[in-house]
């Protein structure tokens, strides 16, 4: 019987979702983020006058997506999986500092997803910030 439970525990935790701190993440965005995306999220950072592409407004990422929070897309974004052209390298240019311990998340398919502690809090973060 023990046994057993430790087969089990074994195979279901790594499908286990990593908890989500919208708090950390927004202190992770205001460290990183928030120069060019502004404090607000919504794209009006003090870089904005030397940026040739204007940064995304974060609060409309649900709304641009009918209503549903692209987490998969934010993630890819976030943790360098779908390079940003306008970055000039991978996004994010800080990406040393969301590197750790793999976790996993559920995508808004629910099909878990691997990344990082720091950027599952980023996109916590974000998601709270939807208009």
């Amino acid at each position: 019987m023990i046994r057993s439970i430790a087969l089990a525990v074994a195979i279901l935790a790594p499908l286990t979702a990593a908890a989500q701190d919208a708090e950390a993440g927004g202190d992770l965005f205001m460290q990183y983020c928030a120069t060019c995306h502004g404090v607000d999220a919504k794209g009006g950072g003090p870089m904005n006058s030397v940026l040739v592409i204007q940064p995304t407004d974060l609060t409309r990422l649900a709304s641009e997506n009918d209503g549903v929070f692209p987490r998969v897309r934010a993630i890819s974004r976030i943790d360098g999986r779908d390079p940003l052209v306008s970055h000039g390298s991978p996004m994010p240019i800080f990406g040393q500092f969301f590197e750790g311990r793999g976790e996993t998340i559920r995508g808004e398919d629910g099909v878990m997803i691997m990344t990082s502690q720091p950027v599952i809090d980023l996109v916590a973060y974000l998601e709270g910030v939807q208009e």
